[in-house]
Parts: structure tokens; sequence; C-alpha cells
């Protein structure tokens, strides 16, 4: 198993963007919080957050992320389990999402950007402002937050078997959790 402090040391050594770092950041605190309800393993569902983009920088196209990065993180001795959860989180990759950590992380990663940019519109920019009823509206509006992709996370929620309300204010309250080292 690969602690969170290492996968935060491999995720720092591929990721200078902040705003990228702020986004694995708080995929992984869904994820940690998701395994916390679940009773799952918090550390390693952390770890699949905090790792799921870490070679977005340096294969930012769906030729070869995550897959290209999957080679890395087997050269760094990372369990397989975490790599094919990865590799799940993207549907071009044919990786079919079959575990409980697979189908959440899919479920979060949209989520968490469409969250953090309806955090950043409010006039405070605090995630504590921000609002189920807020956020759905924003969903529904096609030019807000652009690159969030909403199928995904009507997807996402259906394979999780939870009603969207729910995961959103689920994924928020964890989000809340984590606001100042999200800057929000």
């Amino acid at each position: 198993m690969i602690d969170y402090n290492t996968a935060l040391e491999i995720m720092h050594r591929y990721v200078q963007n902040e705003n990228l770092r702020k986004h694995m950041y708080a995929v992984a605190e869904a994820m940690r919080q998701y395994a916390s309800k679940y009773n799952e393993d918090e550390e390693k569902w952390a770890v699949v957050g905090l790792l799921h983009d870490f070679d977005w920088e340096i294969h930012p196209n769906a030729e070869e992320h995550p897959i290209k990065g999957s080679e890395i993180l087997h050269e760094q001795g990372v369990p397989e389990e975490i790599i094919r959860a990865i590799l799940s989180h993207a549907s071009y990759t044919g990786v079919k999402r079959e575990s409980h950590m697979e189908k959440t992380l899919f479920a979060c990663d949209e989520l968490c950007g469409l969250l953090i940019a309806c955090a950043l519109v409010q006039p405070t920019k605090k995630i504590a402002d921000v609002g189920v009823d807020s956020v759905k509206r924003k969903l529904k509006k096609k030019e807000f937050a652009r690159n969030v992709n909403r199928d995904d996370i009507y997807k996402g929620v259906e394979e999780l078997g939870i009603p969207l309300d729910e995961h959103i204010q689920f994924t928020l309250d964890a989000l809340k959790g984590i606001a100042e080292k999200l800057g929000l």
C-alpha cells in the first residue's frame, strides 16, 4: 500500500499548477469522507483521489491521460487496485468501473470541479456559501464552468445509486472541511 504522504510527494513532483493541486485535494477529501461513510480504507481512497489527475500536466489529452500516468505509477510501486481505479475514472480508457471506490472516484471528480467553480463566483469566494440549489442551477447552465462534464456528474450518481442532491450535499460538506487548504 502507498500512504498519503508518499502519494502527495508524487503529486507534487508532477503537478505544478496550484488550481490542479486544489482539485486533487478536493477529490481526495471527498473520497476520504465517502470511505468513512462506507467503512472503507480512508487513506487508500484518499490516495486514489489525490493521484487521479497527477499526470494531467504532462499528458493533457485523452490519448495519454491517465494511461501513460499509470505506467509511472507502476514504476513507483503503486498497487494495481489504485492504478485500476485511476484508469477507470476516464471512461475512454475502457476500464470498467466495478468497485465502489472506482465508482465513487468517477462520481466525485467532475462534481468537485463544479463545486469549486461555484464557490469562486460567490461574492465571498467561500465554499461555505454554496448551497445545493445553486449548484443544481449552475449544473444546468452549460456556459458555466464549461470544462465540467455534466454527463459524468449524472452518470456518477447513477452508478453510485444515490440521489443527486445527497451527493452534492455530501461532497460540499467534505470540501467545507478543507476550505482553507482550497483557498475557499
